[in-house]
């Protein structure tokens, strides 16, 4: 009886901390959502409701007047297009240059190996303002200002902490394996696009999910890159449209919400292997 009494009294603490953290997850993510749900809601209302007082959570009236001035007076659909041009290939190419340093710097044994991914990973430390004046002025001398290359070229090496997690992950794949495929004839490359990758793939999705959302949401380079409006990406034309409609609220959170969406579409259908990689990378350093 005993036994039976501790097993429950322990099935009801499991079942309250369970309770307890839903609870809190929740109350969690409901905060967190009221910034994007006010966004949402403000986009769809008229002017004279936006500084409404008490504030109109729901708009009694809805518009979606907002949406349509964005499109006819702001050229996001070209600030689109610029910003795929430089986001797709700079984060295609990085990727792969990452994982391929990643893979070395986790399976490969050559001189110095450690000291250079110390270096690598010193790099890290390092604030980008302190290296943003040397690269404009490298950039202006080689006449790529006004141009996509300062914004692409740079990523086509990879990015240190790419390599640092997924060196993570590869390190937790087996020796074994590469070890077989040693014997059977496959060479270095071979193992690395064989089975690093397709074991990897996890890790591989959600850095290029974060790639693509760092260069989707990057403001500063083509802010100090770029001067004419044909080149400007997304975030540029929406700053602009800001400036232009500085107390025109709806039109401004339209504008975002409009912006936010390729994002939460690539993370809705990208999910299962961005947890993933989120919680299989760095089991073991």
């Amino acid at each position: 009886m005993e036994a039976v009494s501790w097993y429950q009294s322990k099935s009801k603490m499991n079942t309250i901390k369970k309770i307890l953290s839903y609870t809190f997850l929740m109350i969690g993510g409901l905060i967190m959502a009221v910034p994007f749900l006010w966004m949402l809601s403000t986009s769809l209302k008229t002017p004279g409701a936006i500084f409404a007082m008490p504030p109109e959570f729901i708009p009694r009236e809805i518009t979606f007047e907002n949406y349509i001035r964005v499109f006819t007076e702001a050229d996001l659909l070209l600030g689109f297009r610029n910003t795929m041009i430089i986001i797709i290939p700079t984060t295609a190419i990085g990727i792969f240059t990452s994982s391929l340093a990643a893979f070395a710097f986790a399976k490969l044994n050559f001189p110095g190996r450690d000291k250079l991914f110390f270096a690598l990973i010193a790099t890290m430390m390092l604030p980008g303002i302190v290296t943003l004046v040397p690269q404009f002025i490298l950039f202006r001398e080689l006449g790529w200002l006004d141009t996509f290359k300062p914004l692409m070229i740079p990523g086509f090496f990879g990015a240190a902490m790419t390599v640092f997690f997924l060196r993570q992950f590869f390190m937790t794949i087996p020796n074994d394996l590469i070890d077989a495929a040693k014997i059977d004839g496959l060479s270095f490359f071979g193992i690395f696009r064989k089975i690093m990758v397709p074991l990897a793939k996890p890790a591989i999705v959600t850095q290029v999910i974060l790639g693509l959302l760092a260069g989707y949401n990057d403001f500063m380079g083509p802010l100090i890159y770029l001067n004419s409006p044909e080149n400007f990406t997304l975030q540029l034309v929406l700053a602009s449209f800001r400036g232009y409609y500085t107390s025109e609220w709806g039109l401004i959170m339209a504008g975002s919400v409009i912006a936010l969406i390729p994002t939460l579409v690539a993370f809705f259908f990208a999910q299962k292997q961005f947890i993933e990689g989120i919680v299989m990378t760095g089991v073991k350093g």
